[in-house]
């Protein structure tokens, strides 16, 4: 796990000793094909809770569609990336550390769930519509860390054993879908530092050999093994990171297109704007203009 560590998104939280946040419902207008969180993945788990319009969340390269009222159980270690589906989009991020459940002297419920769900030992879908019990609790558990009434940890507590106990009875992924799941883990330690070296020089030229010797893998099998992990070939996966490093860029206006392309790794501003078109549905001069 040390190499995919220096990978992992940090997940400060606002008070330790109560390890467990939600980050507000950004209200729309959003842009389609927009970005909502780059390719990463962290030791927390993640609750996204969709309250209007859609959107595509990846989770271990599998593209999943979203809908008001869904929630997206992110489960820990899990790789994902977010693409925004409609103007309208607005959803609640819930970050929660487990720690929070555990006590002084570990009992049976720890032993038998808690821990097993924090080791990957239980994993949960990632897509769960139309549960009425997992909505009510979401809802309370947003409600109780917004108003921080006097009590709202053992409230918040209360509600996500409730919301545990829900995806434990109803949503645990079967044998073969964890077989799946600790295979992919594995892979994904293999490619960490290649998933890093592309974030950190995106705008250089990247080889498949270069990468390939990270990796420690023949350009067949790093090939072959980068497209079972990410769903996307070497060259996509580039593309992608370029693309959604320049959307801030165009968004600041303080560059031409040019000068974003080169900026971005695109020695062909044609190339770049033809991708960009390819991967956001709107030429980057529209996205620019249009102040996305």
């Amino acid at each position: 796990m040390d190499k995919i560590a220096s990978l992992r998104e940090p997940m400060p939280m606002p008070d330790p000793s109560f390890p467990i946040k939600v980050h507000p419902c950004q209200s729309p207008p959003r842009v389609v094909g927009e970005t909502l969180f780059v390719h990463h993945w962290h030791e927390h788990m993640e609750f996204l809770f969709f309250v209007s319009g859609k959107a595509t969340i990846e989770c271990g390269s599998v593209p999943i569609n979203y809908q008001p009222g869904d929630l997206c159980v992110v489960n820990s270690n899990e790789l994902h990336y977010g693409i925004c589906g409609s103007e309208d989009l607005s959803y609640y991020a819930m970050i929660v550390d487990l720690s929070v459940l555990h006590s002084q002297s570990a009992g049976a419920i720890e032993k038998k769930f808690i821990t097993p769900i924090t080791k990957n030992q239980i994993l949960f879908h990632n897509r769960i519509a139309g549960d009425e019990e997992i909505t009510r609790c979401m809802h309370a558990i947003i409600r109780e860390l917004d108003h921080r009434e006097v009590g709202y940890e053992l409230s918040v507590k209360s509600y996500l054993y409730l919301l545990l106990s829900v995806l434990v009875r109803n949503y645990v992924a079967t044998l073969s879908e964890l077989d799946e799941y600790r295979l992919k883990l594995k892979e994904l330690e293999r490619l960490a530092p290649v998933f890093s070296y592309i974030d950190e020089n995106y705008q250089d030229k990247l080889t498949v050999k270069q990468l390939s010797d990270l990796a420690g893998l023949s350009r067949f099998h790093f090939s072959r093994l980068f497209k079972q992990v990410t769903d996307k070939s070497l060259v996509e996966y580039i593309n992608l990171v370029r693309i959604n490093k320049s959307e801030s860029m165009l968004r600041s206006k303080r560059m031409t297109i040019s000068e974003i392309a080169l900026a971005t790794g695109f020695n062909d501003i044609y190339y770049f704007s033809r991708t960009f078109k390819k991967l956001k549905k709107v030429s980057p001069t529209e996205w620019k203009n249009n102040q996305y």
